[in-house]
């Protein structure tokens, strides 16, 4: 809260002095609650830009409306595999790294990733991994591996995703298979994994999960790690693990569509965001762990050094990206569509 008082209080000068801007805006595509809203604010007060602000629910409603060309946008924040994708398809401009010289404040964790190896088209925003919550109260033995959620003793107070790759990468990794496998043995006998599972789920759902899981209507969920920070702030008997079998670690990164109409004010949004004060305000509102080194100084010790927000290299290194898996989505396509049959 100091931290935001002090900055609204240094922008409302520099506003000043940015006066009119002729009309400026640009266009921003985000998922929803995914950026303070006060940062917004705070751009247009320092740059006099105004930024007109869109959310959608996932990358790939995001790519439909970017690849029908029926909207406009400067700016966008998918997730690897599907930057992976948008370079492939010539979908993204490259960016000017002149003008956004706050980039310099990337972890070295995150620079030349898979997506994106040479870091031509996208600047690394969030991270995070793919867990299980759980319930200490309502859970007695060790919470280790993902077989714990075929347990028959948990009926009824299992919450999976509803999400294709995500839901898959679980009986994936429980078998010992690549979340990005295109072997398609390995992907049946995933599915199959997950309809005998089926009646101990009590739902395939969403962001509803972590609310879920704080009113203790579940002892198991699989989530991602910002929203099992969230579910534990709330709710002490929660506690949140990457099991052993590894699991998806997640990049969402900022990037600019191609054909962007405003592409210099693009890379000036995408620098403020880069710089310190600015990730530290976003990564606290949001619950992700920041990509921003310098930020991690300014945030709170007990986020920064927490192992959910930030785990240590042996959990990091048994996780791996989702990547773009051309035609063979498919058949991940059917897969989720066998899974979620009769449900």
């Amino acid at each position: 809260m100091k931290l935001k008082i002090l900055l609204i209080t240094a922008f409302l000068f520099a506003s000043l002095l940015a006066g009119c801007s002729g009309g400026r805006s640009i266009n921003v595509y985000n998922w929803g609650d995914y950026i303070d809203e006060e940062v917004l604010a705070l751009f247009e007060e320092e740059t006099g830009i105004r930024v007109n602000y869109d959310t959608y629910a996932s990358n790939e409603a995001m790519y439909t409306k970017l690849k029908s060309g029926g909207a406009s946008y400067d700016i966008a924040i998918p997730s690897d595999y599907m930057i992976e994708k948008m370079i492939r398809e010539g979908m993204l401009e490259k960016i000017d790294w002149g003008n956004v010289p706050n980039a310099k404040n990337t972890h070295n964790r995150f620079r030349s990733l898979s997506y994106d190896p040479a870091d031509e088209y996208s600047v690394p925003y969030m991270w995070g991994t793919l867990g299980i919550l759980y319930n200490t109260a309502l859970v007695d033995e060790p919470v280790e591996s993902w077989n714990i959620l075929w347990t028959p003793a948990y009926e009824d107070r299992i919450f999976m995703y509803n999400s294709q790759r995500d839901s898959l990468a679980v009986s994936l990794l429980r078998l010992g298979y690549s979340i990005n496998t295109q072997n398609i043995d390995e992907l049946n006998a995933a599915v199959r994994e997950l309809i005998l599972q089926k009646p101990l789920v009590r739902a395939y759902a969403g962001d509803s999960i972590k609310d879920s899981m704080v009113g203790n209507e579940g002892a198991l969920a699989v989530v991602y790690s910002g929203d099992a920070m969230y579910a534990i702030e709330d709710n002490s008997d929660l506690d949140y693990i990457v099991p052993i079998e590894g699991s998806n670690v997640f990049y969402d990164a900022i990037v600019i569509p191609k054909g962007a109409k405003n592409k210099a004010d693009a890379e000036k949004f995408i620098d403020f965001l880069c710089r310190p004060d600015i990730a530290a305000m976003n990564t606290e509102y949001i619950g992700y762990s920041t990509t921003n080194e310098a930020a991690l100084a300014l945030i709170d010790p007990e986020i920064a050094e927490d192992p959910i927000y930030w785990p240590d290299d042996e959990v990091f290194n048994r996780c791996e990206p989702f990547h773009d898996l051309g035609d063979f989505i498919k058949e991940y396509d059917r897969a989720w569509t066998e899974v979620l049959a009769g449900w």
